[in-house]
């Protein structure tokens, strides 16, 4: 399970600035005032190869009024769910009361914290860092979420060493032995039911109330053949409405669960709209890079008249998941669940696949000759051979000269291309594009021709 990381402080410190850096996102609001942050914000981080869940937390004040209360007690909540705790502190003002009161709740709550000391850019390391020993909460760590300074040495202290990557045998080639398959989706859409008809029997709780699983629950099984392990999640809802504390630590368990699957099924319910909050869990799995296949669920409930707006529907509102097959199924009842279960076995064939250098080049190649690439500014990007750089989501590198500045719609051409080509349906494609290095780079004497021609011209003129 990836480690949970909770941000607390007094407000004002820069808590929200050092979430951004660490999820490499701009997902919490950031202003020069306190009390922005209210509620908790969730988000997976990474810096190096390590990853985690972060989250963000409004400021703990020793005397709360009014909104500041309910955002202590969410601070509080975001510590019970943490396995580890960062405590920031403002190395500009230095340390105040309101970092010993925070201090002293931590105590009381028997969480040991990593103490941080943010804004400490442009001061001795030692200087910025030596009175917060009075906080007697061990070494300081000085650190810069503005100018991103820091960053490694603070997870370094929070995780301590790197662990053995679990899926290292995998990434050597071996496909491993049984497909994590989660399952996500908003409460009450028949996750849990769907799980069942799979295993054939009555594994999982189903009942006709949003909230009956509050954890996520693993099974293996197999069929025809092939192994699985299947992961029932506990269904997501807006912010607004998680205010049981148990239901906070389902969101994370969901987060958690959602990085460690192979392949994710979306399910969604016929028989309602595609909601706000389905699009955003959903985007969620994307953005992580997970294979996908889309369930929508109770199919046998809705009308032959209003299937087709449903449709429309599905197609308008989850257009970022293009790449992930629908299927319109009854879990209840068993119809479409075994085309539901090929599409994940392709799916995961796909995120998987092994491309071949050569393929790939030829493959650019190509679709160069067809449409070839933009100028920009003035000049054309040449891009030169391709290889895979990762698996779970494919991962295709593009080298050559100006790479880095292909335009936005050129790069989903290619990426559509090597879909295509490699048959990738059902998984996210990413390509990274890296221009060579200028051989002329640190040559002082080198001139271009454009620049020589100059050159010559100024002194012709020097001499009249």
């Amino acid at each position: 399970m990836l480690p949970v990381i909770a941000l607390v402080g007094r407000p004002n410190v820069g808590k929200s600035t050092v979430f951004n850096v660490l999820t490499r996102s701009r997902d919490a609001l950031v202003a020069d005032q306190p009390g922005v942050t209210r509620d908790r914000q969730y988000g997976y981080g990474r810096v190096d190869d390590r990853r985690f869940i972060v989250i963000d937390t409004g400021g703990l004040l020793e005397t709360p009024r009014g909104v500041e209360q309910a955002m202590a007690e969410q601070t509080r909540r975001a510590i019970d769910e943490a396995d580890h705790v960062v405590f920031v502190v403002d190395g500009r003002e230095g340390l105040t009361e309101g970092d010993r009161f925070v201090a002293g709740v931590l105590r009381r709550g028997g969480k040991v914290a990593v103490l941080a000391v943010n804004k400490s850019e442009g001061r001795d390391d030692e200087m910025a860092v030596a009175e917060f020993h009075a906080l007697g909460l061990g070494e300081p760590i000085p650190i810069s979420a503005a100018h991103s300074r820091g960053m490694d040495v603070l997870i370094q202290a929070v995780l301590g060493e790197a662990p053995e990557e679990p899926d290292a045998i995998e990434a050597e080639g071996a496909l491993p032995r049984a497909i994590r398959v989660c399952v996500v989706g908003r409460p009450n859409v028949g996750k849990s039911t769907l799980i069942n008809r799979l295993l054939g029997e009555e594994r999982l709780v189903a009942f006709d109330q949003p909230g009956t699983t509050r954890d996520t629950i693993s099974v293996p099984f197999e069929r025809d053949g092939r192994h699985y392990e299947l992961i029932d999640t506990a269904g997501v809802r807006r912010r607004a409405r998680v205010e049981d504390s148990l239901e906070r630590f389902s969101v994370i368990k969901t987060l958690q669960a959602i990085e460690q699957a192979h392949v994710v099924i979306g399910v969604l319910d016929a028989r309602e709209t595609v909601a706000e909050q389905d699009a955003t869990l959903l985007g969620i799995v994307a953005n992580r890079g997970r294979a996908m296949v889309v369930a929508v669920n109770k199919w046998d409930h809705v009308a032959s008249e209003q299937r087709m707006e449903i449709r429309s529907q599905l197609e308008a509102r989850l257009r970022f998941l293009d790449f992930a097959p629908v299927h319109f199924i009854s879990a209840l009842h068993g119809s479409g669940v075994g085309e539901l279960m090929h599409s994940v076995e392709g799916a995961f064939a796909a995120a998987m696949r092994e491309l071949p250098t050569p393929e790939l080049t030829r493959v650019l190649e190509a679709a160069m000759q067809q449409h070839q690439p933009p100028l920009v500014r003035g000049r054309r990007v040449k891009l030169r051979y391709a290889h895979q750089g990762g698996r779970n989501p494919p991962l295709i590198v593009i080298h050559g000269t100006q790479a880095e500045r292909t335009p936005e719609d050129y790069r989903r051409y290619l990426t559509n291309c090597f879909r295509k080509a490699f048959d990738l349906h059902g998984t996210p494609v990413k390509v990274e594009f890296r221009s060579e290095a200028n051989p002329f780079a640190g040559r002082r004497n080198v001139l271009t021709p454009r620049q020589k021609r100059s050159r010559k011209r100024m002194i012709r003129h020097s001499k009249r």
